[in-house]
């Protein structure tokens, strides 16, 4: 028999379930999210720019490098916290628990993500390879975390930190000095207060469920109204860190625009979330970061570009 003969619904059907696997897929490491952590390692390359050329391969394998790193430690966190997520009202649903991903499909997942991190950061730079055991490291670690610390959130943070500081070391290799780092450094730390601050407010949604499962969080150690306030602080200290970025890459009026929209977008993500209105945490989480990170990454360009553009014609 033809395959043009037999049933649409028999032909359709591998493709539709193909597509509905790498879904799946998708949804288990969470790829939307990629928005927080990619446009802040661009936003390192620009920064690199007068300093280390950015050619097009290194850019090609920084995106798989941060894609292969982010998978990984997504599926492993999804592997880690199974017996959890089966209990939570809030992730029962999720891939793992309804069946629709298998536990040793995201093993393979897991370990073909690293491979793929390794090598891409093979291609890279030497230092970017001997250093790839430690990034997975940490990115794995994170995973446990909320097993024995209220501080997992900072570790979360110290996890998508890495992801401009290793866009940094990509591009700049070997020829890397002590002082240029004071850039990247700044901004990876920038980075892991502001993911910090905003994961605090994301998990006040599983306070409740954390507290009976003996896991910890700082919603479980300091309450609703001390989370909060933790949570501004640590953003207060992000403004703080993108402020030095600044500064020690002589960034010039259209940076700090962008600085002031971001400062402006954190305040406001804590005026819409309260002690006792929680109701616009998701839009606190994913909206208002959003703007975020892909704010600070077209600003910190434009200001690149311009800069490249007056020291040409200069």
């Amino acid at each position: 028999m033809k395959a043009d003969s037999l049933p649409e619904s028999k032909v359709q059907k591998k493709p539709r379930g193909l597509k509905s696997k790498i879904a799946n897929y998708a949804s288990l490491i969470r790829f939307s999210h990629t928005i927080f952590a990619m446009p802040f390692a661009m936003a390192s390359l620009a920064l690199a720019w007068p300093r280390h050329p950015v050619t097009w391969r290194g850019l090609l394998w920084i995106l798989v490098a941060m894609v292969g790193a982010r998978s990984a430690a997504m599926a492993f966190n999804r592997l880690a916290d199974k017996k959890f997520d089966a209990l939570n009202p809030r992730t029962q649903g999720w891939e793992l628990q309804r069946g629709t991903v298998k536990v040793w499909e995201a093993i393979v997942l897991t370990v073909t993500a690293s491979l793929l991190f390794v090598y891409a950061a093979l291609q890279l730079s030497w230092i970017c390879f001997l250093l790839s055991p430690v990034a997975l490291a940490i990115v794995f670690f994170y995973s446990v975390t909320k097993r024995f610390t209220w501080a997992a959130h900072l570790f979360l943070g110290l996890a998508l930190s890495i992801a401009p500081i290793g866009a940094w070391l990509a591009v700049a290799g070997s020829a890397v000095t002590v002082n240029e780092m004071a850039t990247p450094l700044s901004l990876g730390l920038a980075v892991l207060f502001w993911l910090a601050g905003f994961d605090v407010i994301y998990s006040l949604q599983d306070r409740d469920f954390d507290q009976k499962q003996g896991l910890y969080s700082i919603p479980v150690r300091f309450g609703v109204a001390g989370a909060l306030r933790l949570s501004s602080f640590f953003h207060v200290v992000t403004v703080v860190f993108l402020a030095l970025v600044g500064l020690t890459a002589h960034m010039g009026v259209i940076y700090w625009l962008g600085f002031t929209m971001v400062a402006g977008v954190l305040y406001w993500e804590h005026r819409i979330v309260a002690p006792h209105d929680l109701s616009r945490i998701n839009r606190a989480f994913f909206d208002y970061n959003a703007y975020v990170s892909i704010g600070y990454f077209l600003a910190t360009l434009a200001d690149a570009i311009l800069n490249s553009s007056a020291g040409t014609v200069g």
